[in-house]
Formats: C-alpha cells, sequence, structure tokens
C-alpha cells in the first residue's frame, strides 16, 4: 500500500491535537474525522487491517479532506498528512474502491481537448475555473496585452489528487504534446493548482513556468490609490510553492495597503483550493467553508478581497455572491485606473 511509505506520518498525527484548529474542513463539519488527528488514526486502522479501506465512512473522510496543507505547513516537525491522504487516496484507487462520484468526475476529466489559439513566445494557460470567470483572462489581457491562449481541460493536476496516478500522466502528456506544438518560450497561468503540477508534478521542458503575479510583478506596473484590501491566500502558492512572495508584492506595488484577514495568518481560505476539485466533489462542505470566510468579512459591500486563485474565486461568487472578491489580475487592473 502507498500509505506504508508514511508510517511516520500516521505515527505523529494519529494522536496529535497541535494542528487541529487549521483543518479548514474539520472548522465547518466540526467532525473528528475531518481534522488530520482523524484521519490519522483511520489510516493507522487500515495500515493494521487493509480490509477496512473499504469502509465507506473512513473514503468519504479521505475525499472530505480539502488538502490546504495548512497543517503540514505549520506542523514544527512538517509531517506531511497532505501527502498521506494522496497516498491513501492512490490506494483506494487502485483497489477499486474509489467512490461512484469520484470515478465519475474522473472519467470526465480525462476527457479533454486541449487547443491553442494565437501565437507567440507567451502562452497563457487558461484552467477550467479561469475559463468559467471571462473577467480574468479580459484583466490579464488587458494589462499584458495579447498572447497565445492554451485551454480544453486540466493539466492531469486533478486526476493526480483524486488518486488516478497513471491517467493524470497520460493527460499531463497531452498537455505537455500541446504546449511543445505552441512554440512558446514562457507559460502563464493564474492557477496556482497549475502553476504547481508544472513545476512540481508534470514539469515542461524547455518552457519557463510562471504564475501570473511573477509575469506581472516583472511588468514593473506603476503604483496608484485603490484602497485597502484583504489577501486570501492560495493553499498551493503558499503551502506547497515555499508561500510564494510575488501576489502580495505585486498588490503592495500596485498601491493596494494589504490588511490581515480572519483569526490568523496559519488558517487556509481557499474553499478548498488543495484538493483542485473540492466543489466538484463536496458543494455543500465548499459552502460551508465560503460561508466561514463571509463570516469574518466586516463589511461585505466595502472589503475587497483579492485571490490569486480562480478556484476560490469562483466558489465565493457561486455561494457569497455579495461578497467583494476579486481576482489578482482584476485587481492590478483596477489600480491602473
Amino acid at each position: 500500500m502507498h500509505i506504508s511509505k508514511h508510517l511516520d506520518v500516521i505515527s505523529a498525527c494519529r494522536f496529535c491535537f497541535m494542528c487541529r484548529h487549521l483543518s479548514p474542513v474539520g472548522n465547518v463539519t466540526c467532525r473528528e474525522a475531518d481534522t488530520p488527528r482523524g484521519r490519522a488514526l483511520m489510516l493507522d486502522r487500515i495500515r493494521m487491517e487493509p480490509s477496512r479501506l473499504a469502509q465507506p465512512s473512513y473514503l468519504e473522510s479521505l475525499y472530505a479532506a480539502e488538502l490546504s496543507a495548512a497543517c503540514r505547513t505549520h506542523c514544527v516537525s512538517h509531517y506531511d498528512e497532505a501527502r498521506l491522504l494522496l497516498a491513501a487516496r492512490r490506494d483506494a484507487v487502485e483497489a477499486g474502491l474509489a467512490p461512484q462520484a469520484v470515478k465519475e468526475l474522473a472519467e470526465e476529466l480525462l476527457q479533454v481537448k486541449f487547443k491553442i489559439e494565437g501565437k507567440g513566445e507567451v502562452l497563457y494557460y487558461l484552467d477550467p475555473y479561469a475559463a468559467k470567470q471571462p473577467e480574468i483572462l479580459k484583466s490579464f489581457r488587458a494589462i499584458a496585452g495579447d498572447c497565445a491562449i492554451l485551454s480544453g481541460g486540466d493539466t492531469g493536476k486533478a486526476l493526480l489528487t483524486l488518486g488516478f496516478a497513471d491517467e493524470a500522466e497520460n493527460v499531463a502528456a497531452k498537455f505537455r504534446d500541446a504546449v511543445k506544438s505552441s512554440g512558446c518560450k514562457m507559460l502563464v497561468t493564474s492557477c496556482p493548482a497549475s502553476y504547481h503540477a508544472l513545476t512540481n508534478d508534470f514539469p515542461l521542458e524547455g518552457v519557463k513556468v510562471k504564475h501570473s503575479s511573477e509575469f506581472l510583478k516583472e511588468k514593473g506596473l506603476s503604483s496608484g490609490k485603490p484602497g485597502k484590501a484583504y489577501y486570501l491566500d492560495s493553499d498551493y502558492l503558499k503551502n506547497y510553492c515555499g508561500n510564494l512572495t510575488a501576489p502580495r508584492e505585486l498588490l503592495a506595488t500596485a498601491g493596494y495597503e494589504l490588511k490581515p484577514f480572519g483569526t490568523n495568518r496559519e488558517e487556509s481560505y481557499a474553499c478548498g483550493e488543495g484538493a483542485v476539485v473540492y466543489d466538484r466533489l463536496n458543494p455543500q462542505i465548499a459552502e460551508k467553508l465560503s460561508a466561514r470566510i463571509r463570516e469574518l468579512v466586516d463589511d461585505a459591500k466595502s472589503d475587497v478581497l483579492v485571490t490569486a486563485s480562480p478556484y476560490t474565486r469562483h466558489v465565493l461568487k457561486l455561494h457569497q455572491p455579495d461578497l467583494n472578491v476579486v481576482s489578482l489580475e482584476e485587481a492590478i487592473l483596477k489600480a491602473k485606473g
């Protein structure tokens, strides 16, 4: 079993309460099974009795995890619970135990049809969530100018996160072929999950990959006076990519006065971004995660929430339409006037 490679995590987390307050799902469901400790206890039981992996309640908890990796980032020993959960999901898939909803979503994610529009050395990857929100691409183009566009599906990251490792590699190969056919020298994406995938899971040969915040920061944009804003950290940029500083630096350069959001800087406020397609599998919990953010907003009309994640913007716009939440690209365009 793949979880056998992470026995140190199971042993350390199963009796530890130190990070339970940083579990986004646990904070909204109030179930011990949705905390790192609870999940580690279940996986410890599976370690001793592999047949327990088929237990529906165990599988439910595995796929209810939002994979924010906030607990790993702030663990004094950095035990990698997120990687343990990914291993457990892969065990479930390879044993033919993936829940039906997971299988159906995986089948949908396999149906990629990548296409390139336009030409140029810079290729902008329009991920599925950004594709649902035309304001993001429109704002990016208004700042950066015309560039080639790659669209047509996920990079393979979503499949990998669901536990379908082989299928993910097949989709990633198709993605690489599409990038190669574009002749680009640089790929830019607004999607943190895709950024992590293309710099860690499925690296591109001979192509520089940048998050849109890094790319726009290098444009040397002049600052304005757009006022105060609250930046909602991306799980991927913060907890998977070494706390990428470009988004905050870009907003500060644009003239924003950044205010701290929420009860602390450690908790995740990304609505399940770490699980890539979390809202598709767990829409009710995704709504609860968005409601927690709403509860922490002082003034829905005047408080500007900026996110570097198209996924997070989508979930908040869907469930909390009264919130003034904008993408990083929209915020920068507004600052330019």
